[in-house]
């Protein structure tokens, strides 16, 4: 066999599928379109829609071919123990959506194997369905003798995508390594646990649809889905035993061996860390420039873990500083020609990565001081679970990390224990969290839920009217359902059709009014208490004492529309703001939280530092340049599908159903938005930035104001900055200097008195070092105060006595802050040895000071509550030491 380079193999293999007609495509992201999926973790991902016949490719296309970046951590623990196991990896594949099958599958799979990768013909071992005899005359045909070929059972060659749905029987290639891989076993074939036949390519025949009575019903188009995985093909072609000896694994290896000066291959311990620390620095660096950040959720914490896993293995190494990014380097330089995104991304990837490790870091080295502690102190051979706990809640371990770091100490930890504490620390959350308007609204649930079953979901009109007759259909007060309400009470009224927007989606709720010939009521709030279902919280105004609502009435709503276009100009702002923000920061960034009312905006994002004064200036003047170009603003109704596949922004957190409202500005931001908003920018008139804020790890928070909230915000920075300038007596805009000026004076008179303080300072050390006198056990001792001083500063004070006195000795001192009397006792190890006893001086005289206290014989102190018997204090001292 010809050696190979995994770059070769890459591009035989795409090259190869091209030339039979396939169409080449680009890997997707790691982040996958399906919700159902956390992470990409195969090739056929991207092309689901293809395979359900909701997408079609275009002549002469027959498949597509790709080379896809996959992420995967369901077996993380055992990566790096073996060769085979890797978190991220390259699969190759080739794809036919009913244009080719078996046949030519089966061919051109023999034909790539042997005549491309030159695998001698001898050495490859099939394995088959048990009842898929079409294959197996298939593979006959192609010249395979019949003891190369193998029939398996269900699990590992047929292919579910569920209990029901598409699936299908598989072949898979073996590569025969010879006998001294083997178990020495004479029933060894392929499917064996050891290691002599390599599984290297898995080929897929769907061609059935499962029934829900297990029947297999043939499906109209059959269709393949192959998988190749490109280290294992790289390890046969290098003549490897392992993965993480293939080029591009193996150079990862060296760059731990340069860092650490660490052997591969001497020390299996430090092995395991090695192939470690290059596998997931690579899974990391893939996942970041893929726009995923370290968060304690979701894709975001599988990304944290692998960080802080191969962080804690440069630890065990000696690494006790960042080195990941050393990693990136050369990933960056081994597959940047392939994967442009890791290139463009490089220095989001350095940033976050050093980051993550800065912070982790220093967790890691005083967590495990606590864990060494912990297991010092440990009877038996189990961690306990709130020891575990205060390892993940303080140090920021994650349990596998503990599980991991105890394991090679053969100590297990108490995984129960360490349950009940997690979900002891949600509960604490949820109650921390309920809001009061959220509690109040809980009192309704059950009501609402049998009104929504009842009258069926509200018709919102909000979108194109302000106001609509409506019939009240339902009227809840005080969590039980009634007929009306009467002039002063308060309650949710329930309508057929509304005007009125309900909160959701980071926008407030609508306020208005409901009216009849003889009764009014204020709408407060507007919400969604069931889905589909929207209740106008109302209160009943006095003006009509006779009046009253009641179910049946027909009633004119009416929004408060002043209020709900400040809302408006708001909601659209945020989707400028957040085009903006991608403009300057990155393709990062994304929605992660908002808030929209009538005043003001938030917006919540992905980003993993501080905005610069600079950064925030540029978002605030893209944003308005974007207001001032006066952009339609539209939006419409489709398929979630057909708003996915135009590339439309959905927004984090959020949940979608089949059909989904696009908002798209006009030339630049189109996104998934249910809410209400301007029908041009130049509606919104002018977009203030107020603060740029953190609101948790790699996630920060932009608040902003708008139109007349905008003028109202920098006329109140005028009229302050006016105010200072007259308090300084300088013009308009010479604030800062005057303000600069004054600040450097205040810190230059702040040092001289810092100084003269220190000086007094010295002066009382010198005279109580200078009044040393001999005490009973002949060791010099110091009696006096240290005049203005706290507990630090007594100890501090102690501690320049001891290094100026001519001999080892002790001495009591005593203090006053803010008219809080300490008294300090301490001594050298020669002076307690010669009889001097701390925590016994403290106790005799603290009395004098009406206090307590206490310690040990080298240091003991008091603090109390009268500052005048300081005098009578240190004269005991002295009869009790001289």
């Amino acid at each position: 066999m010809k050696y190979m380079t995994s770059a070769e193999i890459r591009e035989k293999y795409l090259s190869f599928f091209e030339e039979k007609g396939c169409k080449r495509w680009p890997s997707s992201s790691l982040i996958p379109d399906d919700p159902s999926l956390l992470l990409t973790s195969a090739g056929m991902v991207q092309f689901k829609p293809y395979f359900l016949q909701q997408k079609h490719l275009e002549a002469p296309y027959i498949g597509t071919t790709t080379v896809q970046k996959c992420v995967r951590t369901n077996d993380i623990e055992i990566i790096g123990t073996t060769g085979r196991h890797q978190s991220f990896f390259e699969m190759l594949g080739n794809f036919s959506f009913g244009e080719y099958f078996k046949e030519e599958m089966c061919a051109w799979a023999y034909e790539f194997s042997t005549e491309v990768l030159g695998l001698p013909a001898d050495r490859l071992y099939f394995t088959v369905f048990l009842d898929d005899d079409e294959t197996i005359e298939i593979w006959k045909k192609l010249g395979v003798p019949d003891d190369h070929i193998s029939r398996l059972g269900e699990e590992d060659n047929f292919w579910r995508a569920g209990p029901t749905g598409p699936c299908g029987p598989c072949s898979e290639i073996y590569f025969d390594q010879g006998e001294e891989f083997g178990c020495g076993s004479p029933d060894c074939a392929p499917g064996c646990d050891c290691d002599r036949f390599l599984e290297y390519w898995n080929c897929v025949f769907t061609q059935y649809d499962g029934q829900e009575d297990g029947t297999l019903k043939p499906l109209p188009k059959k269709n393949i889905d192959t998988g190749m995985g490109l280290e294992r093909m790289a390890a046969i072609m290098q003549g490897v035993q392992s993965n993480y000896e293939t080029d591009v694994l193996r150079s990862l290896v060296a760059v731990g061996e340069k860092l650490t000066g660490t052997v591969y291959g001497e020390d299996p311990a430090a092995d395991l860390s090695l192939r470690i620390m290059a596998d997931h620095s690579r899974a990391v660096a893939f996942m970041i420039a893929d726009g995923i950040l370290p968060s304690n959720e979701g894709r975001g914490y599988v990304l944290r873990r692998l960080l802080r896993r191969a962080v804690m293995k440069g630890h065990l190494l000696g690494l006790d500083k960042p080195f990941l990014n050393d990693y990136v380097d050369e990933i960056v330089n081994l597959m940047g020609h392939v994967y442009p995104e890791i290139v463009d991304n490089r220095q989001l990837m350095g940033r976050i990565i050093l980051s993550e490790e800065e912070r982790f870091g220093a967790n890691l080295r005083q967590g495990r001081a606590f864990l060494d502690d912990a297991l010092a102190k440990l009877e038996g051979t189990v961690l306990p679970g709130d020891q575990a706990f205060t390892l993940h809640d303080t140090y920021g371990f994650p349990v596998e990390v503990t599980r991991e770091l105890c394991e090679e100490r053969g100590i297990q930890v108490d995984m129960d224990g360490f349950g009940v504490c997690m979900e002891e620390q949600r509960n604490r959350a949820r109650a921390a969290n309920t809001k009061d308007a959220e509690a109040a609204w809980s009192t309704y649930g059950g009501v609402m839920a049998e009104i929504l079953e009842a009258v069926g979901p509200t018709e919102f009109v909000g979108y194109t009217k302000n106001d609509a007759d409506a019939r009240v259909l339902a009227i809840v007060k005080d969590g039980q359902q009634v007929d009306a309400l009467a002039a002063g009470e308060e309650g949710r009224v329930v309508l057929d059709v509304t005007p009125f927007y309900a909160e959701k989606g980071g926008q407030i709720g609508d306020a208005g009014v409901l009216a009849k010939n003889d009764a009014l009521a204020a709408v407060l709030d507007t919400k969604e208490p069931e889905k589909g279902l929207i209740a106008h919280s109302v209160k009943m105004l006095e003006d009509a004492p006779e009046g009253r609502i009641q179910v049946g009435d027909t009633v004119r709503a009416a929004i408060d529309v002043p209020r709900r276009e400040r809302i408006r100009r708001n909601h659209t702002a945020t989707h400028i703001l957040h085009w903006a923000l991608r403009e300057v920061l990155g393709d990062h960034v994304k929605q992660a939280g908002s808030l929209v009312a009538e005043n003001r905006l938030r917006f919540d994002f992905t980003h993993f530092e501080a905005m610069t004064a600079e950064q925030i200036a540029e978002v605030e003047r893209l944003a308005n340049q974007k207001v001032m170009e006066n952009h339609a603003v539209r939006a419409y109704e489709t398929s979630l599908a057909s708003a996915r596949e135009a590339g439309v922004m959905a927004l984090f957190g959020e949940k979608y159903g089949e059909f989904v409202r696009v908002l798209d500005i006009e030339g630049f931001s189109q996104e998934l938005c249910g809410g209400t908003h301007v029908s041009a920018t130049s509606e919104i008139g002018f977009i203030k930035v107020t603060s740029e804020s953190s609101v948790g790890a790699n996630l920060r928070r932009i608040e902003a104001v708008t139109s007349f909230d905008a003028l109202a915000y920098m006329n109140r920075v005028e009229a302050e900055l006016k105010e200072t300038a007259e308090e300084l007596r300088v013009p308009l805009f010479d604030v800062g200097e005057r303000t600069a000026a004054n600040m450097k004076q205040l810190k230059e008179l702040q040092g001289k008195l810092k100084r003269n303080r220190q000086t007094v300072a010295d002066d009382g050390i010198t005279k109580l070092v200078d009044s040393a006198a001999a005490a009973k056990g002949g060791y010099p001792v110091i009696i006096g105060r240290l005049g203005e001083a706290d507990a630090g500063q007594m100890r501090n004070g102690w501690d320049v006595l001891r290094a100026r006195m001519a001999a080892p000795g002790a001495a009591v001192l005593a203090g006053e802050k803010d008219g809080t009397p300490i008294l300090l006792a301490a001594g050298t190890p020669e002076a307690v040895a010669a009889g001097f006893d701390a925590g016994a001086v403290i106790k005799a005289i603290s009395s004098n000071i009406k206090g307590g206290g206490g310690g040990k014989a080298a240091m003991a102190q008091a603090g109390g509550k009268d500052a005048s018997g300081i005098d009578a204090a240190l004269d005991a001292a002295r009869e009790m030491l001289l």
